[in-house]
């Protein structure tokens, strides 16, 4: 299990920073919208990582974030199995850099988000963060046993929901 981070930036406009990851041909992510983040370095802490994958993703310095959750997912690769730090942020300096490495950055409403090509997994997260629910456990099982990569199973804070 590897440890990452992923934040959703949000402006004033009531709009989400998404990433559309296109740019790496290797990527789990292919063509899907996320937020922004990335894995641990050595001896990285949450905060750390996360201020650290912000700037180099967007150029943007983090000042004002608030923790909302860890999200395991579970895989049937275990290599890509990971325990991921959920963020959102309203407060940064900087200017935007939209020449992403990992994809192309796109301000979207929030309202919209959920009609973008995103993982099953996500829109249980992000319905939680629309409804400013208190920090949660979540678990996302994409163990299908055909090897497809469809949500099999989420577990909120000890209780199955899908």
């Amino acid at each position: 299990m590897h440890n990452s981070t992923l934040c959703y930036l949000e402006n004033a406009q009531g709009e989400y920073l998404m990433l559309h990851r296109v740019k790496k041909k290797a990527d789990i992510n292919k063509d899907k919208w996320i937020g922004v983040g990335g894995k641990f370095e050595e001896g990285e802490s949450p905060d750390e990582c996360l201020r650290r994958e912000v700037l180099e993703e967007t150029g943007l310095t983090l000042t004002e974030f608030q923790f909302r959750g860890v999200v395991t997912f579970l895989c049937n690769d275990s290599a890509s199995d990971q325990f991921m730090y959920l963020f959102t942020a309203t407060g940064w300096t900087g200017e935007l850099n939209m020449n992403c490495r990992e994809g192309e950055l796109a301000w979207v409403p929030k309202g919209k988000v959920l009609d973008l090509p995103i993982w099953e997994g996500d829109e249980v997260f992000l319905k939680l963060l629309a409804q400013d629910a208190p920090p949660f456990l979540l678990t996302l099982d994409y163990r299908a046993k055909d090897g497809g990569d469809r949500l099999t199973r989420a577990v909120l804070n000890g209780k199955t929901i899908v």
